[in-house]
């Protein structure tokens, strides 16, 4: 057996599974995986993903953002956007409270953004350009696309949450390369010829 995957004593009776949403499903049989964690964030850090920041208007009107690399498409009819949030973050329940969000997708030339509005502070925007949308959300000025959307649901999903956004609107504001995320180092998309 692999070391980085061990099985441990299977449950053979399905569990009741619930979301925030209040829907419950049945899952099949479940086993238990225990995995290393520093050979999890290696093996998957192997993986380049896109940088996006999330961002939204707090219960003050004040804008509250963080930064995603797990956002992906879902579905087109209806269009479903999703992303997952860490449970210990500070800003989603900010984000979740306000039932919209806007997904601001960063270019390779956006480091410095991505590093602020990463930061942990009260002030994520200080000296950051965005403007409000026609859905009161916060967009920023040189992000490469915008796609807003309102919550559909959120699911547990492990340590995360699982977030469904419906789009509402969605926008390429500049053409430029995506910023990527691969092996804890940022940087940009390059063409194979």
């Amino acid at each position: 057996m692999s070391p980085l995957l061990q099985r441990t004593s299977p449950s053979c009776r399905p569990k009741n599974i619930q979301s925030r949403t209040g829907k419950t499903g049945v899952s099949g049989t479940v086993s238990k995986t225990v995995i290393d964690p520093a050979q999890y964030r290696q093996v998957l850090g192997s993986y380049p993903t896109g940088v996006v920041v999330i961002t939204a208007l707090d219960e003050d009107s004040s804008p509250a953002a963080m930064v995603v690399g797990t956002f992906t498409s879902v579905s087109l009819d209806p269009p479903l956007v999703g992303f997952l949030p860490d449970k210990s973050s500070s800003s989603w329940p900010k984000i979740e409270r306000a039932g919209r969000f806007c997904v601001n997708i960063l270019g390779s030339d956006q480091q410095s953004v991505c590093r602020q509005m990463a930061a942990k502070g009260a002030d994520k925007f200080a000296g950051v350009n965005y403007t409000l949308s026609e859905n009161n959300l916060p967009v920023l000025t040189d992000a490469i696309t915008s796609i807003e959307c309102r919550i559909h649901s959120v699911n547990e999903a492990g340590d995360h949450w699982f977030v469904l956004g419906e789009v509402m609107k969605m926008l390429v504001n500049r053409e430029e390369d995506p910023m990527l995320f691969h092996r804890g180092r940022y940087g940009g998309f390059a063409e194979i010829v």
